[in-house]
């Protein structure tokens, strides 16, 4: 199966973006290597602005860019793009509803050997907490470009979460429709039902396909946008499956879990268990020891839902 990183598929929608857009501009905090911008520099050298390392400079800028009328890409690492910018996205952005894309890359522990500084665990938390703002975290290569283009479209502060590690892409998920807002039904299921967002998905769609050999029915749910989630769905199969699961790169503290549990408490009796990192910091490894470590490997979490079931 193809893999290539979320991050990858960023810089190239970017380019794809400007042809249609000219009012698109990117700014980069002296990671544009990293973060794949370069790939837009490279293309539109005149609508792309190095800042260097000053995040929250860059974030100001951008802010003003967009009361111009111009449609700024903002990027550099999560922790640093949520964490130390906190202030500015709040307080410069969000609470004035500016037309601001936040696409931060090297999200969750998948950034592997540069150890828990650069491991982002807590950016979903931190952006959900903010008014208003839109949270988008794509699973493969498709969803992103389908991701970058649909946040161009719409208007106000949008964050989207990108990996550095590459990911398989689905087939046939570039048919797959897109909707801001809306969950995309993966598999179907009554056992129980898992609800996954951007790098873990594919965990969640190899441990249904597993159990199914078994037996097993269990659905998968793509949650590709946290914020606004789409509690329709998330109550539906609720109710259909009665056995909750969650999956996500991120803290279990303040994202995609509660998020869930948020939409679905007291509307019914349900089991629920939260896959994702324990209130720790992350360490310094390869990817793949990173997942085996803090039980998010497809080994892991296979054994994690088998046993919620």
């Amino acid at each position: 199966m193809e893999k290539k990183a979320t991050r990858a598929a960023y810089g190239e929608a970017l380019v794809e973006l400007a042809a249609k857009n000219d009012k698109v501009v990117v700014l980069d905090a002296d990671l544009a290597h990293a973060t794949m911008t370069i790939t837009f520099k490279k293309a539109y050298p005149g609508r792309f602005y190095d800042i260097g390392i000053a995040e929250c400079n860059m974030t100001a800028i951008s802010a003003g860019l967009s009361t111009m009328g111009l449609v700024p890409f903002c990027s550099t690492f999560a922790l640093f793009g949520t964490g130390r910018n906190f202030e500015i996205i709040r307080n410069a952005i969000a609470y004035p509803g500016l037309n601001v894309k936040l696409a931060m890359t090297h999200s969750g522990i998948t950034v592997g050997e540069d150890g828990a500084s650069h491991q982002s665990i807590e950016d979903i938390a931190l952006m959900r907490a903010v008014p208003g703002m839109t949270i988008i975290a794509p699973a493969d290569a498709n969803e992103t470009r389908k991701a970058v283009l649909a946040a161009a479209e719409m208007d106000g502060p949008v964050y989207i979460r990108l990996s550095r590690a590459p990911a398989p892409v689905l087939e046939g998920d570039d048919d797959k429709p897109f909707t801001i807002g809306k969950a995309n039904v993966m598999r179907e299921g009554t056992d129980a039902v898992v609800f996954a967002t951007g790098f873990m998905l594919h965990a969640a769609l190899a441990a249904s396909d597993e159990l199914a050999k078994k037996g097993k029915s269990v659905a998968v749910v793509n949650i590709h946008t946290i914020k606004p989630l789409d509690e329709e769905t998330v109550l539906s199969y609720a109710e259909k499956c009665k056995n909750i699961i969650t999956v996500e790169e991120h803290s279990v503290i303040g994202g995609l879990g509660d998020a869930v549990a948020s939409a679905i408490i007291g509307k019914g009796d349900f089991k629920f268990t939260k896959i994702g990192v324990n209130d720790i910091f992350g360490q310094s490894g390869s990817v793949a020891e990173l997942l085996d470590e803090y039980g998010l490997s497809d080994e892991k979490v296979l054994a994690r839902i088998e046993a919620a079931l």
